[in-house]
Parts: structure tokens; sequence; C-alpha cells
């Protein structure tokens, strides 16, 4: 299997990579070489995917069976590319996102849930974009780019929307911020319900699905995650504490009390979110076509193992997740108050 990967060097690009070589495919990797690592055994292409001669070079380095684009961002960038491989690749597989749906997160999602109205020519630097707040413009350009690929490749096409993805080679810092904290041990601030259900997927699970959706040729949009019941909220961050064997102790806070002292969700707690929709993505078609999730546990401690060999790539977006031991310090102690408070 000949597979060509827009990417190719970290976190899911990277895993794809290496999943592929390590099943005799052959694997060629396009990005801009800036940032992290090169997976030796592949082909690798420089050049920018937003720059029109790039793109029309890259493609006469085909044929390929099948091209995973991890990284496209806005529509007409994957209008340009879906085009100038039409005729070097079969199959095309976008990894979109669950933020693609109108309604995400505050409503459960399923495929027939509404994505955003997008157009193929829609910019971030566009005003309607930019008026937008930041998570909605991002789902409306991620709905833009399905459409351009669709448009392109009908049929051949194939959709993925993960919802969250961690695992080793994670960049954008949510399961590392974790678990540093985690590590620092003392008495660590933990948000809302320990028994709340959530459905994060491991990247390798991720990875060892979209292989094998190439394999099979299903050309459709599914929905990637883990299933309902899973695992608990709780369970992640007590397998944070167990991996590494810190003797962290968790102190659960109240969800309103948090969002009434200004805790950012998802960022300054690292995967607290209270929408309803949050964890309520239903991915069904998806295990029916052969997800499999490993327990999430082993998602941790692998993530853990990964960070004591090398740290993450670089990313502007992992100084947003966690928080200071000085902001902390006085959240615990606010909290301590407010259960000592009468009444309570």
């Amino acid at each position: 299997m000949r597979l060509l990967i827009l990417g190719g060097t970290w976190f899911l690009g990277r895993t794809l990579a290496e999943t592929a070589l390590a099943r005799g495919w052959r694997v060629t990797c396009f990005n801009r070489g800036r940032s992290g690592h090169d997976v030796p055994g592949t082909e690798s292409i420089r050049g920018d995917r937003t720059n029109l001669a790039d793109v029309e070079r890259l493609a006469e380095h085909g044929a390929w069976d099948a091209v995973v684009d991890t990284s496209v961002y806005e529509p007409p960038d994957a209008l340009m590319m879906a085009r100038a491989l039409r005729r070097a690749v079969d199959r095309y597989v976008l990894v979109s996102t669950v933020s693609a749906y109108r309604f995400w997160p505050q409503e459960p999602v399923d495929e027939s849930s509404p994505l955003w109205p997008s157009r193929p020519d829609a910019r971030d630097s566009d005003a309607d974009i930019g008026a937008m707040p930041v998570p909605y413009a991002y789902g409306t350009l991620k709905a833009g780019c399905e459409q351009a690929v669709r448009d392109l490749y009908g049929g051949d096409a194939l959709i993925l929307r993960p919802g969250v993805v961690l695992g080793p080679y994670e960049y954008i810092g949510r399961l590392p911020a974790l678990l540093g904290r985690a590590a620092r041990g003392g008495r660590v601030l933990a948000a809302g319900d320990p028994g709340q259900p959530i459905q994060p997927v491991d990247v390798r699970d991720l990875t060892d699905f979209t292989l094998r959706m190439i394999e099979t040729g299903s050309g459709e949009a599914l929905n990637v995650a883990a299933p309902f019941g899973h695992a608990t909220y709780g369970d992640l961050i007590g397998a944070c504490v167990d991996a590494t064997d810190s003797g962290a102790e968790l102190v659960w806070a109240d969800s309103d009390w948090l969002a009434n002292q200004g805790v950012r969700q998802w960022t300054e707690v690292p995967l607290w979110r209270t929408p309803t929709g949050t964890w309520a993505v239903d991915a069904s078609r998806a295990r029916s076509a052969g997800l499999v999730c490993r327990p999430l546990r082993d998602t941790v401690f692998d993530t853990w193992r990964w960070l004591q060999v090398e740290q993450p790539v670089p990313h502007e977006r992992q100084a947003e997740h966690g928080m200071s031991a000085r902001r902390e310090a006085e959240l615990l102690a606010a909290w301590e108050a407010e259960l000592a408070s009468p009444g309570r």
C-alpha cells in the first residue's frame, strides 16, 4: 500500500507513519520540515501546503493509494490540495473534528447532526469568521474543509471526526499537563465529578482505524471516540497519579463553584468541561466498522513513559494548559473555606 501523509512528523501524523511502515506500506510525508521528526524509512517531500507550486510539485511524485490529511485548516487550502492530488491519489482521508458539528459541545452528536454552515472560500482572516468566537470559527472552517474534499473526491473521500485524541507524541499539552501536575505531588485540585464519563481516543487506536478504513476502501463520515462508559474523568486523573507514582492527594471541587471562580474549562483544568454534549459523541458506526479502543489507563501510562525520554514538539497551545501553583493553592484554600461554611 502506498500512503501519502500531509504532515507526518508529530502526534497523529508521526504515529500513522510509524504504524504504516511497520505494516510494510510505502510512506511519503509532505511537510515544511520545520518541526517534529522525520520518521526513519519514510520519503520526505518538503513544501508548503498553502503554496500552489509546492502542491503541484508534490502531485508529480505520485501515485499513491491514499492520502491522509491531518493538518488542513482553511477550505481553500483543502480544495487546492484535493484538486492537485485527484490525479495522483485514489482516496482522500480527511481527519476533521467533532467541532465541525454546529451544536457540539452543547448537545450530543452523531453523524446525522448538522455541521456548521461554511463555504469553500472561507478564510480565518475573513470578517465574518473573525467575528465568531474562536471555537465556532474553527468548526466553521473545518466543515468547509470537509465539503471541499467531498466536492473533489465524492465517494472516494473518507471523513473522520475525532473528539479528544490523547497518547504518546501529543503536542497540544492536555495529558502532559495533567501528568506533570500529578508528578509534582501534594494536594491536587481536581475539577467536577470524578464519575463523569469521558471519551478520549488513543492516537494509536485512531491510527489503526484509519489504516483499516483505507484497506477496506470505505468512503463516509465517521465520528471517532471511545464508547460510552469507557472511562471517567476520575479514572483519567487517578491514572495520572498512579503513572507518576507521586502519591498526590486529589481534592475534588464542584464544577459550578469552579466556574464561579473564573476557572477556564478545557485549558486551565485540562479536559474538564461541563456542556452536556462534550462527552456524548456517538461513535457506534466507527466501532461497527472496526474501531477498537484500549483502556484509558494504558494511554496514560504509555504517555508518561514517552515523556521520560522525549518532550513534546514545542507548540503555542501548550501554554494554555494548566494553572500556576499560586492559583491552585488559592483555589484549594477557598474551596476548603467553602466546605466549612455554614449550610454547606
